[in-house]
């Protein structure tokens, strides 16, 4: 019976969630209902921003009526400050906070995390970035030593193992199948144990015994060496094939 082995999730996408002074005693609380609803909080930190800070940082709103006020609220006591991940994490975490106003969010969306702990549209308790871009500036301005770098998928990603990581693999694995240990005993003790499971293993039986009937001199040498070098033999006939 073969097993099915769950996809791997790598988490391409990444948000900024700010928990705003005024429900900083919810903190805990908040941070499991962020966890339970799929979300990875990447770092976190708690700290406190002066007026200039906060104005810097929703300097897109500088100049509408309600900004002194956003700046004061916003300093006025610590925040928490965290990067989640996940897939679509900006549209799912815009979605988990409901609207900005914690008045209509109660109206419409009662069960959003703003209708639960905001007051009105100034204490709205949350902040969440509104688009990947902002999320990125936003991560940046509160954790500034976070490297962000795009990651490639589909055919870039492709591209670029074929460009960069097979020749740097390949060339890697060849010196080390030319270099000649130092102390043999241990390589020894590694060869016998991967005899022994190589023995047990069915797909490298009928790799073994191909190599009998057909005997190639490239997948003769190959073989052993790739043993030598602590490679499950369990791995051998999918490195074969290329």
């Amino acid at each position: 019976m073969q097993m099915l082995m769950p996809e791997p999730q790598i988490f391409v996408e990444r948000t900024l969630a700010l928990i705003k002074p005024d429900v900083i005693d919810k903190e805990e609380e908040i941070e499991d209902l962020i966890l339970r609803s799929g979300f990875l909080i990447i770092q976190k930190r708690k700290l406190q921003l002066s007026p200039e800070q906060c104005s810097n940082f929703y300097a897109d709103q500088y100049g509408k009526l309600f900004f002194p006020n956003l700046t004061a609220y916003m300093s006025s006591g610590p925040l928490v400050a965290m990067v989640l991940a996940r897939h679509c994490a900006v549209s799912y975490w815009k979605e988990l906070l409901g609207p900005s106003n914690s008045i209509r969010a109660r109206r419409t969306h009662p069960h959003s995390l703003r209708a639960i702990y905001g007051t009105d549209d100034l204490r709205n308790a949350l902040h969440g970035s509104l688009s990947i871009s902002s999320a990125e500036r936003e991560i940046r301005f509160m954790f500034p030593e976070v490297i962000l770098e795009p990651i490639p998928a589909g055919q870039n990603a492709r591209d670029y193992l074929n460009l960069y990581v097979k020749p740097t693999l390949l060339s890697g694995l060849t010196a080390l199948c030319k270099e000649k240990p130092a102390d043999p005993m241990p390589l020894k003790a590694k060869i016998q144990e991967e005899t022994t499971l190589c023995s047990r293993t069915p797909s490298f039986g009928a790799v073994k015994q191909r190599e009998q009937v057909e005997k190639r001199p490239d997948e003769d040498r190959r073989v052993p060496l790739l043993c030598k070098l602590g490679f499950s033999c369990l791995c051998l006939p999918l490195f074969l094939q290329h």
